[in-house]
């Protein structure tokens, strides 16, 4: 298939936009694809960027989605390091920051999230996000062993980057909203077992509160915290991780809907020829009619391609996008692996194991049924729960039947 009425063009080169691009070509288009990035590298993975990457246990080359000579055979027209500062839905037309404009017939947005800030940090030295690779490698070049590190937040990336600087002899304070870390994704009980682990391994915890802000000195290097309540953490360097939004900037004013994400149908369709792939596509979920914005490595992968075979369906052809998102994170020795929508679930219930032993299975609920799964050191047995989750068995009769064996689905 080739669209001799102008390119494709992809805006974002991560996992969404390279997967968009390669679904494309392997459904038979033929015609020009552009593919935009505003780094200057290569497509590369992200989630490794606070675990092996940080940990030093990998080095940057290894985080590449594709070898250079994949990425020839796609035949794209690769415009990286000049990031899309505006769009024209009339004229089908996007401009790159560099003052370059680029026609259109279809486009993919796929410019993912960006890290959220704490108010007054900018200029200070000292004070790190992480979500890029420049990010992490300023990050890891920072932490050394006896290094203060507060992290704000206790989400996945300061939960994950707790683990690794405690295992490069860094002093870790974590300093969080919630609970416990990932208790708004895992629940109180499996928060307040991550909990324990993250104590059990050095990790000083300040649950429940907010911060004021970030303390410096006269040359505007960061030294520290100032909690809501009055006290100090004291700090050498300082992740903030506290979440992303949506990288839509660049839309406002264009004509494309945008609120929490680029809002698209269940097709993942923005408006005529404009479509949204990834963390930054919030689209309408078919099964539950809700708005719904997911910001997981897989399902990136999925979304793009999911893009690309309706861009390929043409008129009418389109299907919704219906998927199972996933999400691994690694901690000390606990791998997470959680399916499906766990976060503000009503209700969770253990099936398999306890979290005394840290190795379990959890079922959560919403409106009497399944709506996700998470386990800890349990691969194997979280993944038979998945179809549970497909198809919203009833929650409080789910494994008492023969349902925990009778499927185990796939990791996508």
């Amino acid at each position: 298939m080739s669209d001799p009425t102008g390119p494709v063009v992809v805006v974002g080169a991560s996992a969404a936009g390279l997967a968009a691009a390669e679904g494309l070509r392997r459904g038979g288009y033929t015609g020009p694809l552009i593919l935009v990035g505003d780094e200057t590298h290569l497509p590369y993975d992200r989630p490794p960027l606070s675990k092996q990457l940080l940990s030093g246990q990998w080095q940057a080359d290894r985080l590449a989605l594709r070898t250079p000579e994949a990425l020839d055979a796609l035949g794209l027209d690769l415009r990286l390091g000049s990031a899309a500062v505006a769009l024209d839905i009339h004229r089908r037309e996007v401009t790159l920051a560099d003052g370059g404009r680029i026609g259109y017939r279809h486009l993919v947005v796929a410019t993912g999230a960006r890290a959220r800030h704490l108010p007054g940090v900018d200029g200070l030295s000292g004070v790190h996000t992480l979500r890029t690779l420049e990010d992490a490698l300023a990050l890891r070049a920072a932490l050394r062993p006896g290094t203060r590190l507060a992290i704000v937040g206790s989400g996945f990336v300061g939960a994950e980057a707790a683990s690794v600087a405690r295992g490069l002899g860094c002093e870790v304070t974590m300093i969080t909203d919630a609970a416990a870390p990932l208790a708004d994704s895992l629940g109180a009980e499996l928060g307040a077992m991550l909990a324990q682990a993250h104590r059990e391994n050095g990790v000083r915890i300040e649950p429940g509160v907010l911060v004021r802000g970030v303390l410096h000195d006269d040359a505007g290097r960061a030294t520290g915290i100032r909690l809501a309540d009055g006290r100090t953490v004291a700090a050498d360097v300082v992740l903030v991780g506290i979440g992303a939004r949506p990288g839509i900037d660049w839309l406002k004013g264009s004509g494309v809907p945008v609120g929490n994400g680029v809002l698209c149908d269940a097709t993942l369709q923005a408006g005529d020829g404009v479509w949204a792939a990834g963390d930054v596509a919030c689209w309408t979920h078919p099964v539950t009619g809700e708005p719904t914005r997911v910001e997981h490595r897989t399902h990136a992968s999925e979304a793009g391609l999911a893009v690309a075979r309706n861009i390929l369906a043409g008129p009418g052809g389109a299907m919704p996008f219906a998927p199972v998102p996933y999400v691994w994170s690694d901690q000390y020795d606990l791998k997470i692996q959680i399916y499906g929508a766990t976060r503000d679930a009503e209700s969770v219930r253990i099936v398999e194991g306890s979290t005394a032993s840290r190795k379990l299975v959890a079922l959560y609920g919403r409106n009497g049924r399944v709506c996700g799964v998470a386990g800890v050191n349990m691969s194997r047995a979280v993944r038979s729960w998945r179809n549970a989750v497909v198809t919203g068995e009833p929650l409080d009769t789910a494994g008492i039947a023969p349902a925990a064996t009778t499927a185990t689905g796939s990791t996508s």
